[in-house]
């Protein structure tokens, strides 16, 4: 251990022992840390700038324009006209999200969850 280190140590526990930290702001409570270890630490300033900024990366625009239309075509009836152009281009967001190495999962859960009511439901949608 470096000395520098040893003399911030040694601060701490003198600190402690004297009950400097008792009592502050949020003690107890837990700690709200972005994990952004899988971010490259090269570009990890800049995408915390665009996060605070309240700028999404292109494949969660994706994900969320997906999940919107997948809540669509559950409400919207199968000869709708929007139907098809609202399938198309769900197909189209699923593909771009596999490409970039996202899973889709999340689409296909509701519809199966769907599917099993109907099917208990003696083919009615609920």
């Amino acid at each position: 251990m470096l000395l520098s280190d040893q003399w911030a140590e040694r601060r701490i526990l003198d600190a402690q022992s004297k009950g400097e930290f008792d009592n502050l702001p949020g003690a107890g409570a837990p700690l709200l840390l972005d994990d952004d270890s899988a971010v490259p630490e090269e570009l990890r300033v800049a995408y915390r700038i665009l996060k605070n900024a309240g700028y999404l990366p292109a494949q969660l625009l994706d994900r969320k324009e997906a999940l919107d239309l997948q809540q669509l075509l559950e409400q919207v009836s199968a000869d709708a006209p929007t139907q098809q152009q609202a399938e198309k281009r769900l197909m189209v967001l699923k593909l771009r999200l596999q490409q970039a190495g996202m899973s889709t999962d999340f689409l296909d859960s509701k519809s199966y969850h769907h599917k099993m009511q109907a099917k208990f439901n003696g083919g009615k949608n609920v």
